[in-house]
């Protein structure tokens, strides 16, 4: 009960801090997506609807995921209400639980409006529905529940601008592993474990990227594969963020 009251207060500040103001750009983006459509004398609008749709989903979100989470911790030390929260009977695991479930749900209700919205406009222009929108929608709050986890993270020992800028280049390396990969195998001496290390710790969210896919059948396994590998990345970099915190002293 601990928990979810912490994540339930998480959900309330988020819808105080206005962050539903994105929803609004989103849709004003898709409406005008479709008056756009109407001009173009080439191209699928199917596939341009779902194209820009889910980018920009992407965008917002990972905007969101990377700012919002950062400040899950240190809005609370800059605050100096840590000490009241932690002088409560409650533990730390417990209160970066919380934090943690808060503002994934309010990435959940934000990412739920916008899928309806992309998808009442794909309808609207293709007159069809399809299936695989969902899940390359799915896949995208997939990833941005890891961005939240490595933002949650770095905000248990460093600065919220610190923080942003190593979550923000955590998830610009993580979508470009395979060039990461490629550089390390070509690299010498000591470069190439150390580029190794990095290339294993750092997530592949290359493994949530569907969106080519939103129109198109989806290899088997491949759904069941990415979420054993978000589960599996989120309860590590959680555990991590527990025990650093839990070691953590405040003055």
């Amino acid at each position: 009960m601990k928990i979810l009251a912490i994540a339930w207060n998480v959900f309330r500040e988020s819808l105080r801090d206005k962050v539903f103001f994105n929803l609004l750009i989103f849709s004003a983006l898709m409406v005008a997506c479709v008056g756009a459509i109407s001009t173009l004398t080439v191209g699928d609008p199917g596939k341009i609807v779902a194209d820009i749709g889910l980018a920009a989903m992407n965008a917002f979100g990972v905007l969101m995921a990377i700012f919002l989470g950062v400040s899950l911790v240190s809005k609370e030390i800059a605050r100096r209400t840590i000490y009241n929260v932690l002088s409560k009977p409650i533990r730390r695991d417990q209160f970066l639980l919380g934090k943690y479930l808060g503002l994934s749900l309010t990435l959940l209700t934000n990412m739920g409006v916008m899928a309806v919205v992309l998808t009442g406009v794909f309808v609207f222009v293709e007159n069809r529905f399809a299936p695989g929108l969902l899940i390359a929608i799915g896949m995208i709050y997939c990833e941005l529940l890891v961005i939240v986890a490595v933002a949650l993270l770095f905000s248990t020992f460093t600065t919220a601008t610190l923080s942003a800028i190593f979550t923000l280049s955590v998830y610009l390396l993580g979508h470009l592993s395979a060039l990461w990969l490629s550089v390390v195998e070509n690299s010498t001496g000591l470069a190439k474990p150390l580029g190794y290390t990095l290339y294993h710790l750092l997530p592949n969210l290359e493994h949530f990227n569907y969106k080519g896919y939103a129109l198109l059948p989806i290899p088997e396994g491949w759904i069941a594969m990415s979420l054993g590998y978000g589960v599996a990345y989120i309860v590590s970099l959680l555990a991590l963020a527990m025990l650093i915190f839990q070691h953590r002293e405040f003055k």
